[in-house]
């Protein structure tokens, strides 16, 4: 693993988002210029995102949809950089004004962002303002994964999770925290199970929302839970498996096509939302349509595409059977994750469950989806490690 280049503290720089209008008025000439492919020749959505449903989409992103009201948003909370192990790290921090704290470190996962978790900020810091108590406050760290958002690009391989977890490591150090705990989802739950098995300094425990609790062997006989989550990981593999795979081989080559298309970047993040969100058919049922765009823009005006995917090429020998842990580890499971692990297999992975619970509803993107659930699984889950 390389190294970490060790800096003062002091080595946390102010970030302020200011996308150039320039840029803007570019995008909305792009999407207007699209030119559209022939329409599928079936009736769902089995051969990807639908032609209807997409020039909706394009067309609310090129004329009604306001960035600027996105760039205010981010801009509302501090932000910052920090160089770590060569790269630039941009992240949100905000501390609880409340006494004892937990700083609480959330990393999101592709395709995600910061604003994944900006509805969580509140109650989260302020537990009292959103009906909570106070002793259930946390002081939030949310960084951007190397190569997404507004972080720095990657210019060599080798940001596995691990070396992402190394650099969270010395992040939540550099920030003054001697004692913190960590959630993810997606490749956030990656790296944040990355963390718990590098037992990184002043870890005391972790949230997942996506266990990595896979047997490296599934048994021949199943129970009915664990069958639904074997023939979830079929499906996560195949039908559902087709921008993993790219990413993981090829993601330069269709990183050209969404640098340059506006239509393809918002189709190729859309049709993850449509698959994986608990919708009642459409991703706009499970998430706004402006929260959708809002990603969507931030990877088009970061160029990002390329950049972001390669998380998969990084890690493309990794499986769904993550470590086995030994801290204490939370899990909430959402029924429309895929694949959705059972509590046996979470039971096998985890010496040290502290909390388990499957919740009502929810899939893939439980910040976007489910944020109060996901706030009170938090301080419940985490609770007992104050």
């Amino acid at each position: 693993m390389t190294p970490l280049t060790t800096r003062p503290a002091d080595d946390v720089r102010p970030f302020r988002v200011d996308v150039p209008q320039a840029a803007i008025d570019d995008l909305r000439r792009r999407l207007a210029a699209t030119r559209w492919p022939d329409p599928e020749t079936v009736p769902d959505w089995s051969q990807g995102v639908r032609s209807e449903n997409l020039r909706g989409l394009a067309g609310y992103w090129e004329r009604q949809y306001d960035w600027r009201r996105f760039e205010a948003e981010l801009n509302a909370w501090p932000q910052f950089v920090t160089t770590i192990d060569g790269l630039d790290v941009h992240f949100v921090h905000v501390r609880s004004r409340n006494p004892g704290a937990m700083p609480l470190v959330l990393t999101h996962g592709w395709p995600g962002s910061v604003a994944d978790f900006l509805p969580l900020v509140g109650p989260l810091t302020d537990p009292v303002a959103h009906g909570g108590d106070a002793a259930d406050s946390f002081d939030v760290v949310i960084p951007s994964l190397p190569g997404a958002g507004f972080s720095g690009k990657p210019t060599g391989r080798g940001w596995d999770v691990d070396r992402i977890a190394a650099a969270w490591t010395e992040l939540m150090a550099r920030l003054g925290y001697r004692s913190w705990s960590a959630h993810g989802g997606d490749w956030g739950s990656a790296v944040t199970t990355a963390l718990g098995a590098r037992r990184s300094d002043g870890l005391v425990g972790i949230h997942l929302s996506t266990p990595y609790a896979v047997p490296a062997t599934i048994p021949d006989v199943l129970s009915a839970e664990e069958r639904r989550a074997a023939d979830g990981l079929a499906r996560y593999a195949g039908e559902l498996g087709g921008s993993n795979h790219l990413q993981a081989t090829k993601p330069q080559t269709v990183g050209f096509a969404l640098a340059d298309s506006p239509v393809g970047q918002a189709a190729w993040i859309y049709e993850k939302f449509q698959s994986k969100t608990d919708n009642d058919g459409l991703a706009e049922d499970a998430i706004a349509v402006d929260a959708m765009l809002d990603l969507v823009s931030l990877t088009w005006f970061t160029n990002s595409a390329a950049s972001s995917a390669r998380i998969y090429w990084d890690n493309r020998t990794a499986t769904m059977s993550g470590p086995r842990l030994e801290l204490p580890v939370a899990v909430t499971v959402f029924p429309k994750d895929v694949p959705r692990m059972p509590r046996s297999w979470v039971e096998a992975a985890y010496s040290d469950l502290v909390h388990f619970r499957e919740a009502a509803a929810g899939g893939h993107f439980a910040a976007l989806e489910q944020p109060a659930v996901l706030v009170e699984e938090l301080r419940t889950g985490l609770r007992s490690l104050r």
